[in-house]
């Protein structure tokens, strides 16, 4: 693992030191060297668990401080989507705050923008944001779909510790932790303990409510759920993709 951390800090020292000599596409090259190299040490490691942990803070401090050296260049858009996801929210504020006014106004750096400020609103320690969706609690005689305006609030504050988990039926990695969420559900659900799914995004991969409803049951799913959420749910807790 030192020799992981060795070689890593040698590229990027390469890649914050640029000074002003190097051109755009330079910066650019030393940083996506520096990266590969952090994934080509992970890729070698015995022990994936460490060396992800180690990986993923090596890509916080390279694209941090890449940013930091380089707030007018493009290089910084690359090291901000490369870290947004993983960097605390207040280290990603500090980094879009010393971009220049140029970069500021770039689509995905104001798309990064509105997703750190819903974070930063409902970090940890700050009250629950409430939200409605038109849930589908089940389906009429002809197989409609049956709306029911559902709140968060109408499980959470409720005097018990809630474990919300945002999740899609598209998505992979949120499928396969259900059976996480289950294990922790089964061993732990009591007056003052539960857990609620909210399904978002269905539309993105042009999934239906049927679609949720069925991966849910295919899943085990029996605690609470709120489905056909959309955007609004995610957009408000900074959920990212």
């Amino acid at each position: 693992m030192k020799r992981i951390i060795i070689l890593t800090a040698a590229a990027l020292i390469a890649v914050v030191s640029c000074g002003p000599k190097m051109t755009n596409q330079e910066k650019q090259a030393a940083y996506d060297a520096a990266m590969d190299e952090i994934m080509e040490a992970y890729d070698a490691a015995e022990d994936k668990a460490a060396a992800e942990e180690t990986a993923i803070q090596q890509i916080i401090d390279l694209s941090l401080q890449t940013i930091k050296k380089n707030p007018s260049d493009s290089v910084a858009l690359s090291a901000l989507e490369n870290c947004y996801y993983y960097a605390e929210p207040e280290a990603i504020a500090d980094a879009i705050e010393s971009l220049s006014d140029e970069l500021k106004a770039d689509d995905f750096v104001k798309s990064v923008s509105e997703s750190l400020a819903a974070k930063l609103a409902t970090k940890e320690g700050k009250p629950f944001v409430d939200f409605t969706v038109d849930h589908v609690s089940g389906v009429d005689a002809e197989g409609n779909p049956v709306y029911q305006k559902v709140s968060l609030s109408d499980y959470v504050g409720k005097g018990k510790y809630m474990l919300v988990d945002f999740w899609s039926p598209w998505c992979g990695p949120c499928k396969a932790e259900i059976p996480n969420i289950k294990s922790v559900y089964e061993k732990f659900h009591s007056d003052n303990f539960d857990v609620l799914s909210v399904a978002v995004w269905e539309e993105s991969r042009k999934m239906t409510w049927r679609n949720t409803i069925d991966t849910a049951a295919a899943l085990g799913i029996t605690w609470n759920q709120i489905n056909n959420g959309h955007k609004e749910p995610a957009d408000l807790y900074g959920i990212a993709s």
